[in-house]
């Protein structure tokens, strides 16, 4: 992409940015956030600060699940909320409980999962599902996460390879923890994770994005918590993620933006 090119498309993510905030104070946003979206919106939401005048509060969390941080728990505890960005049928849930404005919601990205390994080991052949199948079998153990890919991977995936009895001593389930960090520290041989998950942690090789036919794509949706108090100023957020400025970013984060790309 040329120099001019990508000025343009910063210009038309600044656009309208600003185009639904001028006019109005600055504005404290809270944002809670689950893991898929962290790394790229860690390097955006200076941006949309820088251009708005308005500022980003982050509290992140899974997006489901019973864990002091998960985004549903802090929600129940009454903790303040503009923008939630998690899971999209996580998200679903809370708009039909009412947590979320069901006219709010717009779907950012499409995540996929990896596998990753403890950097300078051999990577197995994940090439095909008989091929994962076989490393899975080979392997001493196994890590996943607490939200919606280490749900897939337990619940559907070791039942689709056939595996689901041998794996129950050897895998487990990884709480609130980066499954990255568990393979890094030499705890597991293999996680599994979102690849956007995955990329932000040292020590670790990711093998690959599971093969089509076991993978699972992940949509990860924002929405305006119903007890917002800054309603339009959390839809600025939402639209200049969704942008043409926000692509980028997202993509060099391992995400499939939504949002068509500009011309």
């Amino acid at each position: 992409m040329t120099i001019s090119a990508r000025v343009r498309i910063l210009a038309l993510g600044v656009a309208t940015a600003l185009a639904v905030s001028t006019g109005a104070s600055a504005a404290d946003v809270h944002v809670m956030i689950s893991g898929g979206l962290t790394a790229a919106f860690k390097k955006l939401a200076p941006e949309f600060e820088r251009t708005t005048g308005n500022k980003v509060v982050v509290a992140y969390g899974p997006s489901m699940g019973t864990t002091v941080n998960a985004i549903p728990m802090r929600l129940e505890r009454g903790e303040p909320a503009d923008v939630l960005i998690m899971v999209g049928y996580a998200l679903g849930d809370l708009i039909t409980k009412g947590k979320v404005a069901a006219d709010s919601r717009v779907d950012l990205v499409k995540s996929p999962i990896g596998i990753a390994v403890k950097s300078g080991t051999p990577h197995p052949d994940i090439s095909t599902a008989d091929a994962v199948k076989r490393a899975l079998l080979a392997t001493k153990s196994v890590a996943y996460s607490d939200s919606a890919s280490g749900v897939y991977v337990s619940t559907e995936m070791f039942d689709k390879l056939g595996i689901k009895d041998q794996m129950k001593d050897k895998a487990r389930m990884i709480p609130a923890t980066p499954v990255g960090e568990i393979v890094a520290h030499g705890e597991a041989e293999l996680g599994f994770q979102q690849i956007s998950e995955l990329k932000p942690i040292a020590g670790i090789d990711i093998v690959g994005p599971l093969p089509d036919e076991l993978q699972k794509i992940t949509i990860f949706s924002a929405g305006i918590a119903t007890s917002s108090k800054e309603p339009e100023a959390g839809k600025a957020l939402i639209r200049f993620l969704a942008s043409p400025a926000a692509r980028t970013t997202i993509v060099d984060s391992g995400l499939d933006p939504i949002a068509p790309a500009a011309n």
